[in-house]
């Protein structure tokens, strides 16, 4: 199985008591980080909304952003394969070349959807509109660098995970954002730009500096790494073949994470009010993130304290169950208060028109950062189980959720496109938990036989 690698100890052994301030502080850094990752899309769709033809742009930034996404799904997991194997000379060498091999295939793949033929065809399948189509063509050629600076950082930064030193994950983070700010703000006030292309730009900008980032960060951690020699029996695990079967199911699990955006805007482009919808969802979605990235900063929490035979559940489950609560709590208080207003259209840019159609799908959507929370404590509790397979079904469940869901509520029941995209992402969600629900129960009335933990496996719903 993958990912069988043990930790080193952490923060809190399993012999201490594990009281809720010990967990506050493990889980406040990892947190901090995937605010920051959350606070890009609101950003970037602000810029845009005070740009010239805001509904246009804003529903090509999506559409633009969702293609990129599921292109470069198979590299996310990198940072997971990196922290699990280098440890040597041999697999450093060996995972870097692998790396550097997927992520110029992925790009060859970006620059083939593009080709007249191909994207034409695409963007008719997809309903969507010639200027959408023009404007999305335009954003993922900016973006061709996207994918191969998220493989190599994300490579990179298993390499510090694996030396605890996560705070210069962090540290990226925040150069990238500043990055992406300075980037924005600039095409914003001396370029004529349209608004797609300036937000395509930014994350462009932001990931590659990232990148270079990320290899003076790792700068001290690789002559101790290089100056380690493999044994002989491990040789045969760092080829080719291995190296695939290894990292094909993480990949899997990626991809299918993140085809439910792809999904999504082939169902909008289908619908009543698709321009408008298109327009909404890169707000809501943004806002929305805010308050799940809560939940998923607390899957590596679930499994780096729950302690080498869960003697640590009772305490990690209230933690995560108090989470909820305030996740759900901070998303409905704005969802259904005027903050809703204030939030779509002061500080987001979208029109009054825009923002009554936007508020319906963020008020179904209020409950979902508390399911991002269980989700993630159910993934922590598999992944230390080393019951990774079940996770990858669930995200298939939840897949197949959305598109069923779609396909009803604009076919059959003529939803508009933003209130049926929220309907699927909600009902998919429960479906996930609750597909999860009976190996969770399972895990739980049985405890490990040998102690050991195993390398978690980071969310796949941002990049």
């Amino acid at each position: 199985m993958v990912g069988q690698v043990k930790l080193r100890p952490g923060l809190i052994s399993s012999g201490s008591p594990l009281t809720y301030r010990k967990i506050f502080w493990f889980w406040l850094p990892l947190a901090g980080t995937w605010l920051m990752m959350a606070a890009e899309g609101p950003y970037l769709a602000a810029v845009i909304a005070r740009l010239d033809d805001p509904i246009v742009n804003l529903a090509a930034f999506g559409v633009t952003f969702a293609f990129a996404i599921i292109i470069e799904s198979p590299v996310i997991m990198l940072m997971s394969a990196s922290t699990a194997l280098v440890a040597d000379r041999e697999s450093y060498l060996a995972l870097r070349r692998f790396s550097y091999g997927l992520s110029a295939l992925l790009t060859l793949v970006q620059v083939g959807f593009l080709a007249p033929p191909v994207f034409d065809a695409v963007c008719r399948g997809l309903a969507l509109p010639d200027e959408v189509a023009r404007l999305t063509h335009g954003g993922l050629l900016i973006m061709l660098p996207w994918t191969g600076a998220i493989g190599y950082r994300r490579f990179r930064q298993g390499l510090l995970i694996r030396a605890n030193l996560t705070r210069r994950l962090a540290y990226g983070t925040a150069i990238r954002l500043v990055t992406m700010s300075v980037c924005a703000l600039t095409a914003y006030r001396h370029s004529s730009m349209p608004g797609a292309h300036i937000g395509a730009l930014a994350l462009s900008v932001g990931v590659v500096v990232e990148a270079v980032a990320s290899r003076f960060m790792t700068a001290s951690v690789l002559p101790g790494v290089l100056g380690r020699r493999a044994a002989a029996e491990r040789l045969a695990s760092l080829r080719l073949g291995a190296l695939v079967r290894f990292y094909g199911p993480l990949a899997l699990t990626s991809l299918l994470a993140l085809a439910a955006q792809p999904t999504v805007t082939f169902f909008m482009g289908q619908s009543r009010y698709a321009i408008e919808s298109l327009a909404v969802l890169p707000v809501i979605h943004g806002l929305t993130f805010i308050f799940r990235s809560i939940g998923l900063s607390y899957l590596e929490v679930v499994i780096a304290l729950i302690g080498r035979r869960r003697e640590h559940f009772i305490a990690v489950r209230n933690f995560s169950l108090v989470l909820a609560v305030a996740a759900a709590t901070g998303l409905s208080t704005i969802a259904f208060s005027p903050l809703a207003s204030v939030w779509l259209h002061e500080l987001s840019g979208l029109s009054v028109a825009l923002t009554e159609f936007a508020v319906p799908p963020l008020r179904i959507l209020a409950i979902l950062p508390a399911l991002s929370v269980v989700l993630s404590f159910q993934r922590g509790l598999l992944v230390h189980a080393r019951r990774n397979t079940s996770i990858t079904w669930a995200t298939l469940v939840e897949l197949l959720g959305v598109a069923t869901v779609l396909a009803i509520g604009i076919h059959f029941l003529d939803l508009a496109g933003a209130v049926a995209a929220a309907t699927a992402i909600m009902v998919a969600r429960v479906a996930g938990n609750l597909y999860l629900v009976p190996t969770c129960v399972d895990v739980i009335r049985n405890r490990p036989h040998d102690g050991g933990q195993v390398i978690p496996v980071p969310t796949t719903e941002a990049t």
